[in-house]
């Protein structure tokens, strides 16, 4: 792969002026920015990457870092993509280890003055190699709880990519929500095999809708569909969908990888070993995840209950379950 290829249909250079007040002004100050590619396996419209995507732009804007990025790269060409954003003097690399994990821990190896922060259901190795969870499964829970006490026919759905522990955990916290709330209620899973492939996640929620689910959880994009074509309700993931379905999806797990960017891009700048876990950073009481919710869709005492429990996790008092085993 060349170097047009890597950084073809999209690439963003910024330009290392500060705009405004910075969200880590003491980086912003320094005496340039930190060069910073981000490998993208899917595009960046996807939900997972564009959360990755919008804090590394919001970043470069601020004049913190200076960001070059490519999208939809296969996972046979990704490790080259990591070695040629090495090879151009990239400081820190940001992406997704999940279909490349042995792959992606030699690239880091071979290259040791070179940090790698990746998306992983694994562990650190070395000095130059870190890696993160999406773990907005506390905003699964508290969804699921108030799609719990919302739906009539008692049957929910979660559509979701594939069942690797992360995606396993989100789905889990959702149905365990639900069933703090509707111990009988019943959910239903399907996994469409892929991270990336909206038609296929819609047939999927259409499905579940035809086997009685009158809410959905959209772990996957395009789940929503299925559920504004057939008109019930559904909960997105990662991003707010609601503006995008604003009669459909009324609850969103949102999650903020820029805590767990902000983390990194200090420990590179101190000059400290990035092989650690950055997860903790995107938890709800760190401020990396919540609940966005249209009020008034759920009744009014679900809500109230679902903020008594939000408050105690944001206070440390309560931890939503962390099940990684395939939901059944």
């Amino acid at each position: 792969m060349t170097k047009d290829i890597l950084i073809s249909r999209r690439a963003v250079i910024a330009s290392g002026i500060a705009l405004g007040v910075s969200g880590f002004a003491p980086l912003a100050r320094a005496a340039a920015p930190l060069k910073v590619a981000g490998i993208h396996a899917s595009p960046v419209e996807n939900a997972w990457n564009s959360c990755l995507h919008k804090a590394l732009q919001d970043a470069a804007k601020e004049g913190v870092i200076e960001y070059v990025f490519s999208e939809g790269v296969s996972g046979t060409d990704y490790p080259r993509a990591m070695r040629e954003y090495a090879e151009q003097g990239n400081k820190l690399i940001i992406g997704e280890a999940y279909a490349v994990e042995k792959e992606a821990r030699q690239v880091a190896a071979d290259y040791p003055d070179t940090a790698f922060v990746l998306g992983s259901s694994g562990e650190q190795a070395g000095d130059n190699f870190g890696v993160f969870g999406t773990w907005n499964h506390d905003g699964a829970y508290l969804a699921g709880m108030l799609a719990g006490k919302m739906t009539k026919s008692n049957v929910v759905g979660s559509v979701g990519a594939i069942p690797i522990p992360e995606v396993n955990m989100l789905i889990n916290a959702f149905a365990a929500g639900v069933k703090a709330v509707n111990p009988d209620a019943k959910h239903l899973v399907s996994f469409i095999g892929t991270f990336f492939d909206p038609p296929k996640a819609r047939e999927a929620g259409l499905a579940q809708i035809d086997a009685g689910a009158d809410i959905l959880f959209g772990e996957r994009i395009g789940t929503a569909d299925a559920a504004k074509e057939r008109g019930i309700k559904s909960v997105g993931s990662l991003i707010d969908y609601t503006p995008r379905y604003p009669d459909t999806v009324f609850a969103n797990a949102m999650w903020y990888f820029r805590p767990i960017l902000n983390a990194a891009i200090a420990d590179v700048a101190a000059g400290k070993p990035v092989g650690r876990n950055y997860t903790s950073y995107g938890l709800m009481k760190e401020g990396g995840s919540d609940i966005v919710f249209v009020k008034g869709v759920a009744p009014a005492d679900a809500e109230a209950a679902m903020e008594a429990k939000r408050a105690e996790i944001k206070a440390g008092t309560f931890e939503v379950p962390k099940m990684m085993d395939e939901p059944k």
